[in-house]
């Protein structure tokens, strides 16, 4: 039988993290501490904190001080978008959750991989975008260089691996198309 994966044979690209390990390590502490141990109110603290650490992050941004972002330099949030408790942001690769989106609580946006074609399993940034408007639901699963179009709803517990249309309605494992979405006047 021949290898499948060689982990003795993996090295992390040079750049790969696009800032040098001490930079890494002080958001990590920053985020374990002051981040996360930050009043849940204390919204504009933590635009403050992940700014610093080079995100963009639009205004009156509300993130839960539970959500986990892997690299702040790779988050671009716009105006108005909410993160919410124990969302997991793992971008490796960038992260664009556009103006008036939701990602709501414990969803997972995984924007890496490895190429499991290669035997020496090397890694790989695949970026993902959530268009504005877009709301990812509850425990929401979205995969490596997916893209949530504008005004599309994924449903709670989906599983997201392939694009996802504009002003739809989603769900599943797979996530699928179940209908237009629509919305009435206030």
């Amino acid at each position: 039988m021949s290898d499948f994966q060689r982990l003795d044979l993996f090295t992390m690209p040079a750049g790969f993290r696009r800032r040098g390990g001490l930079t890494v390590q002080l958001w990590w502490l920053t985020q374990a501490s002051l981040f996360r141990g930050s009043p849940q109110i204390a919204y504009g603290f933590r635009r403050f904190l992940l700014r610093c650490f080079g995100a963009k992050i639009g205004k009156n941004v509300v993130i839960r001080p539970s959500a986990t972002i892997t690299y702040p330099w790779n988050l671009t949030i716009g105006d108005y978008a909410w993160v919410g408790d124990d969302v997991v942001l793992y971008n490796l690769g960038e992260i664009t959750i556009g103006d008036h989106a939701v990602v709501s609580q414990r969803s997972y946006l995984c924007a890496g991989d490895h190429d499991a074609a290669q035997v020496d399993f090397p890694i790989r940034a695949r970026a993902i975008r959530v268009g504005k408007q877009a709301w990812v639901a509850t425990d929401v699963f979205v995969g490596p260089g997916v893209s949530i179009g504008d005004g599309a709803i994924v449903g709670a517990r989906s599983s997201v691996f392939k694009d996802v249309p504009g002003g739809t309605v989603n769900h599943g494992n797979p996530c699928k198309v179940v209908r237009q979405r629509t919305v009435s006047a206030p």
